[in-house]
């Protein structure tokens, strides 16, 4: 199936701006926040005009709307990603909370001092900084799969250390700064096997790639709205039934108790057991829409775009002398191309990129330990998803030049 991306891009209003006169935004940044069609747009709008109220418990129309529409939801979300059932999805407010969570409250009651945890070198702070808390705090010790120079994990010392007996093993599904795709059900099958359970960073695979926790056999999977066309401030944690009812609750407040008494309380069955206080419901009716356009495309489509594009990314950029792009080649990522350019900063590129309406990320991308192992203070960062274009690509090669011109 081939994307209509012409008349995808008329979905999202922002789009078609100039960034200044003359100049046409060319967004090449999704990685850090994608862009939002109409759809989502308006019914978010629609709630606040029509149904806004509080959730759960009022009786009130306006409540009842409000509460149907929240978990409707999480319905779709549930849908998205398979979910076996829908009070399997917690709604946070992006990944790293959906991560902190689990550390917070599976791992303080289920690690104990010389535990092990196995985590990656190509991790996001929002999956290393957790886990460091929970080591420290616990005396737990944290064991690393290596990155090879190519970008891609060594599933030998992967095995080797998985005979220290882990508790945890917890990694990306794609890296946001080489764009790798991890073989996350083989990780999640041999952690299985040594009886560790899986914490699966899903920030950038669940908005690029079809993903079934059921199929992955996935124990927990962190994934934020904001990153597939839905709003910020919403993101949700997938769980197995049998973890999220054993596991406390996460924060203590309104809507995730049953009862409560001066000197104790019983809280609330999954999903509410986590969710306290009230909720980000508009958000949750954004997410929703924002999933509903998502499945109404075709995950296969995006994820076969994304792979056409990052692959013309890639050819165009090898063009360029002095340009390194970090990670594997086209068909073993998504649509990430994380690069640096010989004798220039990357935060001057991503400048004089903008100057061209190139709206790019620089930095380590929240991968410091990543750009450390690779030698590198920070690259300059450029993403795509499903309303980019060849055009663009061609754009960004071309203030490249530009770049190199000035800096000559």
């Amino acid at each position: 199936m081939t994307l209509d991306v012409a008349r995808i891009r008329q979905d999202f209003p922002i789009l078609s701006r100039d960034v200044r006169p003359g100049v046409p935004l060319v967004y090449l940044d999704s990685t850090a926040t994608a862009q939002k069609p109409v759809a989502v747009i308006e019914a978010m709008n629609d709630f606040y005009r029509h149904s806004n109220a509080n959730i759960h418990r009022g009786i009130h129309i306006l409540a009842e709307e409000a509460t149907a529409l929240y978990e409707r939801g999480r319905e779709h979300v549930a849908k998205f990603i398979h979910a076996p059932a829908v009070k399997q999805i917690i709604f946070t407010r992006n990944a790293s909370e959906s991560i902190n969570l689990v550390a917070y409250t599976w791992g303080r009651a289920n690690l104990k001092s010389g535990d092990v945890m196995i985590l990656t070198e190509m991790e996001h702070h929002s999956n290393l900084v957790p886990w460091q808390m929970l080591a420290a705090e616990r005396g737990a010790k944290l064991a690393f799969i290596p990155v090879t120079g190519d970008g891609l994990l060594d599933l030998d010392i992967y095995r080797k250390l998985l005979k220290q007996n882990p508790k945890l093993v917890a990694f990306t599904h794609m890296s946001n700064v080489l764009g790798t795709i991890t073989p996350a059900a083989e990780i999640i099958r041999l952690a299985h096997a040594a009886g560790a359970i899986t914490v699966v960073d899903g920030a950038q695979s669940v908005p690029h790639l079809p993903v079934d926790v059921q199929s992955l056999d996935a124990d927990f999977l962190a994934f934020s709205a904001h990153k597939m066309l839905g709003p910020t401030g919403i993101g949700a944690l997938y769980g197995k039934s049998s973890l999220l009812e054993a596991m406390p609750p996460f924060m203590g407040g309104g809507d995730m108790i049953k009862a409560v008494h001066l000197e104790s309380f019983t809280p609330n069955a999954i999903p509410h057991k986590f969710e306290a206080g009230t909720p980000a419901i508009a958000e949750a009716v954004g997410f929703g829409a924002a999933v509903a356009y998502l499945t109404g495309v075709g995950m296969e489509a995006v994820a076969a775009h994304e792979q056409e594009i990052i692959a013309y990314a890639l050819e165009r950029l090898e063009e360029i002398p002095g340009v390194r792009v970090l990670g594997p080649s086209a068909g073993k990522k998504g649509g990430v191309a994380a690069f640096v350019l010989e004798g220039v900063h990357p935060h001057d590129v991503a400048q004089i990129l903008d100057h061209y309406g190139v709206a790019v990320r620089a930095g380590h991308h929240c991968a410091q330990p990543l750009h450390e192992k690779f030698g590198l203070p920070a690259t300059t960062r450029a993403s795509f998803y499903l309303y980019n274009t060849r055009a663009e690509v061609d754009k960004l090669v071309e203030a490249i030049y530009g770049v190199k011109k000035i800096f000559g």
